[in-house]
Formats: structure tokens, C-alpha cells, sequence
């Protein structure tokens, strides 16, 4: 089978790519520089005929809201029209364990990708997963000093490949609309995997948490981020994904 990937040249989407091939089908990549692009529209109807399914990992980097709004709205829109017009039969978005009790300027973006989605014409599934390990990573990368000022987060975080896996295992099976929620196997705070990844890299910097201001900070340092009912768990430790060459990848880029 074809499996179209949105956003396949990113981090995650290249995951979702070598699973994809992992389990004996044809990766589709969707991005700019394969000639589909996600907020023009252009390329997306000749990029998606004869492709079954779309697996959309696409993304921005922001947490200003109307950017985010904006990102994942127009995208979203112009995705799922093209699927339609050519007669994709399912399409899985990623999305993120919270959005809907968190009010962070980057899930509201997110908020509007699972409407559309799910009100959308095409046969869809929304998974939802808890944040990746390799948030710690890029979080630091962009705290410049000696200290790294980090908000106040519990999290139940996940190794990204297999989330990657998960969301194939989704887009062969029958569209499920909202899907269980994925998560690692353990609580995590996000001041405590900074500093056991700046151990692990032979740095010296300390880590302040600081709880954000208002009903986000409370919730993100509480229970907000956490998944609230059953559903499939990564089985790869924070300490094991610290040992393995997906951080080492990523090693001297939050010194």
C-alpha cells in the first residue's frame, strides 16, 4: 500500500516514514521539497491519487496561538480537501494527551486540527500522545546561559518511534475517530529530565523550574498533560531513550 506521510521530512515524519517502510508499504513524503505544499494547497491532488491513506505529522514550532490556529487550520483544510478529491479512504492526524485542558497558545492549533479532522469528510483517526522524550533536548537548546530557566511540567513522555509505530498500526487498521491515548511508561517531571540529560552529557548548567502564571501553569504542572483513561504505552525508559543513539543524535545541542 501507498501511505501518503504530511510533514515526512521532519523529525517525527521521518519515524512515521521508516515505519511505514518497516511494515512493507510505500512511503508517500508530503513536504515542500517533494513539491506538495501543505499551506499553498499546490501539488497535494497529483501527490495523493492512488494513495489509500494519509498519516499527517506535519507541524510549527510556535505557542503563539493565531499562529498556530492558522498553521494547523489552513493545513489541516487544504489536506483533508485534496484527500477527498481524490478519494483518500482514510486520513490519521497526531495530535497531543491535554490540548483540550491545557489553554496553550500551540494546542489551540492543535484543538482545531481534531475538529476538522473529525467533522471532516474523509474516514479519520486522531491519536493522541504525550510529549516525546526529545522535548527536553529542544527545550534547553533554546535557554541560552548557565542557567536553564524550564517550566514547571509533569508529563507522562514517550520515545517519538514508538508513537511512529503506533500511528501505522492506526492507518491500517479501520478509522477509529478519537484512538486511545499513547504514552511512555512513566510520570515525569520536565525539570528532572534536564538535568539527567545534561548529567548524561557531561554538562555543569542548572535547571530552574519556574511554574507559568494563571490556569496553563497550573495545569501543566498538575495532572493536565497526563492521559486520563486506558490506552497503549511505550515501553522504552527515559533513562534507556538517554542511552540510545536518538540522544546521542541530538548530544552538545543544550550545552
Amino acid at each position: 500500500m501507498r501511505i501518503a506521510v504530511a510533514g515526512g521530512t521532519g523529525g517525527v515524519g521521518r519515524l512515521v516514514v521508516n515505519a511505514v517502510r518497516a511494515a512493507g508499504h510505500e512511503p508517500v513524503i508530503l513536504a515542500r521539497s517533494t513539491g506538495a505544499d501543505l499551506i499553498r494547497g499546490s501539488g497535494l491532488d497529483e501527490a495523493l491519487t492512488g494513495v489509500p491513506v494519509v498519516i499527517d505529522v506535519s507541524n510549527v514550532s510556535t505557542i503563539n496561538r493565531k499562529k498556530s490556529e492558522n498553521f494547523f487550520g489552513t493545513a489541516t483544510t487544504n489536506l483533508l480537501a485534496a484527500g477527498h478529491r481524490v478519494g483518500v479512504r482514510h486520513h490519521v492526524a497526531l495530535s497531543v494527551v491535554g490540548a483540550d485542558r491545557v489553554n496553550w497558545g500551540y494546542y489551540a492549533g492543535k484543538r482545531r486540527q481534531e475538529k476538522l479532522v473529525l467533522d471532516g469528510a474523509v474516514p479519520a483517526t486522531v491519536l493522541r500522545s504525550t510529549q516525546f522524550y526529545e522535548l527536553a533536548a529542544q527545550m534547553l537548546a533554546t535557554i541560552p546561559g548557565p542557567i536553564a530557566v524550564v517550566p514547571q511540567m509533569l508529563m507522562q513522555p514517550i520515545a517519538a518511534h514508538e508513537v511512529a509505530n503506533c500511528l501505522v498500526d492506526l492507518a491500517l487498521a479501520d478509522p477509529a475517530g478519537r484512538a486511545p491515548d499513547i504514552a511512555g511508561p512513566q510520570q515525569l517531571r520536565m525539570s528532572d529530565m534536564a538535568r539527567r540529560l545534561l548529567r548524561t552529557r557531561g554538562s555543569h548548567r542548572l535547571v530552574l523550574p519556574v511554574r507559568l502564571p494563571g490556569a496553563t501553569g497550573r495545569a501543566m504542572a498538575g495532572h493536565g498533560l497526563l492521559p486520563t483513561g486506558p490506552g497503549p504505552r511505550g515501553t522504552q525508559t527515559f533513562d534507556q531513550w538517554l542511552a540510545s543513539p536518538a540522544a546521542q543524535n541530538d548530544a552538545g545541542r543544550s550545552r
